[in-house]
């Protein structure tokens, strides 16, 4: 993720064309007029060997001859050409370049990698190929093959198709929606969608970020990215090519749901991200984004000229699971939602009915809707609309949105509405679908900042036994695991299963079955085959058997029809359990399956034989918190059934949803599981139970770059950073911060002292929010650290002691650290052995530099950073703070080494 050099590549000072050609309608001559015609203010430099000028621009042979240097290179040039441009633009030092140039193949020896190996060797950063090129509309700046030029707004637009993207600029043309950039990706070989959403989450000129994408080739950098650029602003996502035809060859019921699409749905989702499934969609959150900040709240108000259109909008609305507010009477009107004031309200009308509307407190938004008649113009009605909202507006900081439409002449309300802040939509539906963007995003933001509930004390897994029954199977080239193997493995995770016995043939099958028989339970016989998936479609199951000749009869049946089913299996015996009996339980299925953009995925939904045919499903990408597990449940219809009804008990919702996080676990201890089926998973009020699953393993190999799970698409929690400190003689306990420390935390800073408070946060601190802690608690590891010191009180509670952060810049190069530590704890050495554990992270992540803020007052804190070797000098902005530096060495990757990150206030 590195934004190293975006500088020349969007605030360019000197340009360089290469490919400029007289002949109209040329790659390279759409994109001189384009620059000339933006105003660009720089430089415009041309290279062009066949002429001698363009345009009345001089031009030169090579890139090569240039005098100026450019911090921007744009290639139209052949694909064989491109590889020496690029070799000529890294080494007379420009800083970017755009390859418009397409088809430069994927193969180790074409034009595209090969131009990206020079690039990179030289820290040129690329944008392309096959780029429609860039606009920064607010530095007439405009690179591009668009058709029209963006106007000048707070919307970034990041696209990897080009048509998208010009769609979507022609849009905004017609409907005076600006950007504050917008980049084609293209077939990208450096810049991708990670780097802008890094860059862009940063840039206080944009408020919302537009990402249209078909694919994404890191998944650990995507959704490193795309969550801290979520919780910074609105981020909207378009997938296009979400129903390509599947073409895996899943083998699992969990599989065969965690089709590509739903995975990247839970991606989105989990990353805050707010998808829409077309362009007008798209164009929807455009209009309401590009106007409307995100509010609190979600209660609409319908205000209309019309009763049927008015239930038109409010029924779009429920249908969109949306909040009609509950408008109490007033003064000439009656209670009720929608509000209709006749088909003759004219200006005067709307306005009378509006104000009172704007200072009620039972709505958070309204949602005017006129359709013009003959005593009712458009052009009038939007006028005394946006007058009424600009006074209402004025002198207030609550400023509750509007929302208007106008089903007449658009171009004639269009002004009025974008003078007053006011998205303006064609229809009830369009517009509905923009007020819901901007509360499912603030939906997303809670959601996100959620506290989760504690796990239970007592979940601790037996890894070890676990490891062992993997490494065991693995080094019988075993691809699933027997059902032993696999029993063993749900009990190392404190799920509950059903005893099972293996029976080799029929008369050890009987053996087996006789305690059950005696005990006056019946029986379920089972085929055992590494070649049989799902055991059912070849009728390998026999259940109730009530003797032991039964059973034998049963086996025999078996095997005669899993020889004529599938006479190549390998059927190595059977299992021999106790019938369990389904009565109230419902039938659950839960697991892991591996997506190969994503890695590991968890599955939950209703279970049974019919499972792909009912598809009622929900994924999530683990790690998984008690939170996100019952979100994750509450996502799928069977979730309704869950709870009691008639003489049917609620199901243990807590138990199925620590089965999710303990498959969640297992996932991140265990790489070699590639899919865990359990179907079903019964539920009931008593807890959960595994009636029936399936494993398959595979050896771990080397994934996507990163520590952590080699596939896991977000860092799990990092358990090998846990530490035992004494610590004279106090035996403390350190310990990565986990998202339900939230409570621990405001304990911690309700019990320091104001002094210790001011030091810490540099200024009088009356009040935590919720949102503030969840932001010190709820981390991305590949990101940020923080270390909580802990110790445990005579009744069993974890008390904090202090803690220490660090939070790294999107480029790795550096991380600002921030520490407190509680009055109890000082002269242990705890300040130092936790400044000392968060310097030993950043070595290992590869961050270049530790960097920090101290009062100059502060002087405990300088001394422990003089020991540890960090330089130290006084801020020349604000002589009371004393800026501290570490240098740890150069960053892991090298284009990370060469820029200069500029350190964010962190308060911890």
């Amino acid at each position: 993720m590195s934004t190293y050099r975006f500088d020349k590549l969007l605030a360019p000072r000197s340009i360089a064309l290469v490919g400029a050609v007289a002949r109209e309608g040329s790659l390279g001559r759409s994109v001189l007029d384009n620059l000339r015609r933006a105003g660009f203010p720089g430089a415009i430099l041309l290279v062009q060997p066949d002429h001698d000028t363009v345009d009345g621009l001089p031009c030169v042979p090579r890139v090569a001859d240039l005098t100026v240097v450019p911090d921007l290179v744009l290639i139209a040039v052949p694909p064989p050409s491109v590889p020496e441009v690029v070799a000529q633009a890294a080494a007379i030092g420009a800083g970017a370049a755009v390859i418009l140039t397409a088809r430069l193949g994927r193969g180790p020896d074409d034009p595209g990698p090969v131009a990206h190996r020079i690039a990179r060797a030289q820290g040129l950063r690329l944008l392309g190929p096959d780029s429609a090129g860039l606009v920064v509309p607010a530095a007439k700046l405009d690179a591009s093959l668009f058709a029209h030029a963006p106007a000048t707004g707070d919307l970034a637009l990041v696209s990897q198709s080009g048509t998208v993207a010009a769609a979507i600029v022609e849009w905004a043309a017609r409907h005076g929606t600006g950007f504050s950039a917008v980049l084609s990706l293209g077939s990208v070989l450096d810049i991708g969608v990670a780097d802008c959403l890094d860059y862009f989450a940063a840039d206080h000129r944009t408020r919302a970020i537009l990402l249209c994408l078909d694919r994404v080739a890191d998944a650990r950098r995507f959704m490193s990215a795309a969550r801290a650029a979520a919780r910074a602003k609105p981020v909207v996502v378009l997938r296009a090519g979400r129903h390509r035809p599947d073409t895996r060859a899943a083998v699992t019921h969990t599989g065969a749901l965690a089709r590509p699409d739903t995975v990247y749905a839970a991606a989105f989702r989990r990353a805050g991200l707010l998808a829409v499934p077309d362009l007008d969609a798209m164009f929807s959150a455009v209009e309401a984004l590009g106007r409307q900040r995100p509010f609190p709240g979600d209660r609409l108000a319908i205000l209309t000229n019309g009763r049927g259109i008015g239930l038109l909008a409010a029924d779009k609305l429920t249908d969109r699971a949306g909040i009609l507010a509950e408008i109490p009477e007033a003064e000439g009107r009656p209670a009720g939602n929608p509000i209709d004031l006749g088909i003759d309200a004219d200006g005067p009308a709307f306005s009378d009915a509006l104000a009172p509307l704007l200072a009620d407190r039972t709505s958070d938004a309204v949602l005017a809707i006129h359709v013009p008649t003959v005593r009712s113009q458009v052009g009038a009605v939007a006028g005394a609309i946006a007058e009424t909202v600009k006074r209402a507006r004025a002198g207030q900081t609550r400023k509750k949105p509007v929302f208007a439409v106008s089903l007449g002449d658009a171009e004639a309300a269009r002004a009025a509405f974008a003078g007053a802040g006011i998205p303006h939509f064609a229809t009830d539906s369009e517009a509905i679908e923009g007020f819901l963007h901007l509360v499912r995003y603030r939906e997303a933001q809670d959601d996100l900042m959620r506290t989760p509930d504690s796990l239970p004390r007592d979940f601790s897994p037996d890894m070890a036994r676990a490891r062992s029954i993997i490494a065991a199977a693995l080094r019988q080239g075993a691809a699933w695991l027997d059902p032993i193997a696999v029993n063993g493995l749900l009990e190392a995770y404190g799920i509950p299963t059903v005893p099972i016995a293996l029976a080799p043939d029929k008369d050890a099958a009987a053996a087996a079955a006789w305690p059950i028989i005696a005990a006056g339970g019946t029986v379920a016989l089972k085929v055992v085959s590494p070649d049989v998936v799902h055991k059912s479609d070849i009728g390998g199951v026999q259940l109730d058997l009530t003797s032991e000749a039964d059973v034998r009869e049963a086996a025999r049946s078996i095997l005669a029809r899993a020889r004529r089913e599938r006479p190549d299996a390998r059927v190595t015996g059977f299992a021999v359990q106790p019938m369990v009996r389904r009565g109230k339980r419902r039938e659950l299925i839960a697991g892991l399956a591996e997506d190969a953009v994503f890695g590991p995925v968890v599955v939950f939904g209703r279970g049974g034989t019919a499972v792909e045919v009912i598809d009622d499903r929900a994924l999530s990408l683990p790690p998984l918190d008690l939170a996100l597990a019952r979100d994750l449940i509450g996502r799928t219809r069977v979730a309704r059934r869950l709870e009691g009804y008639r003489d049917v008990p609620a199901a243990d919702l807590g138990a199925i949803a620590l089965t999710l996080v303990k498959l969640s676990q297992l996932a991140a201890d265990l790489p070699q599981v590639r899919e865990l089926d359990i179907n079903p998973l019964l539920a009931d009020e008593t807890g959960v139970l595994a009636l029936d699953a399936r494993v398959r393993i595979g050896r771990s190999e080397r994934g996507r770059h990163g520590r952590g799970h080699p596939r896991f698409a977000i860092r799990p929690y990092p358990a090998e950073w846990v530490r035992t400190l004494k610590l004279k003689d106090r035996t403390i306990r350190v310990r990565p911060v986990r998202p339900e420390d939230e409570g621990l935390f405001l304990t911690f800073f309700e019990g320091l002292d104001p002094e210790d408070l001011r030091l810490r946060f540099f200024g009088p601190v009356r009040a935590f929010s919720h949102a503030f802690l969840a932001r010190l608690t709820q981390l991305d590891y590949a990101r940020a650290i923080a270390f909580v010191a802990t110790e445990v009180d005579p009744e069993g509670r974890e008390r904090m002691l202090g803690a220490v952060r660090l939070h790294a810049d999107a480029n790795h190069e550096s991380g600002e650290y921030a520490i407190a530590v509680g009055r109890d704890a000082r002269g242990t050495g705890l300040a130092f052995a936790l400044m000392r554990l968060m310097i030993d992270w950043a070595r290992s992540e590869g961050i270049g530099r530790v960097e920090g803020m101290v009062l100059a007052e502060n002087r405990p804190m300088l001394a422990v950073c003089r020991r540890l070797g960090f330089t130290q000098a006084r801020d020349p902005e604000d002589p009371g703070l004393v800026n501290v530096k570490l240098e740890l060495g150069g960053s892991p990757t090298a284009a990370n080494s060469l820029g200069q990150a500029s350190p964010s206030r962190m308060l911890f």
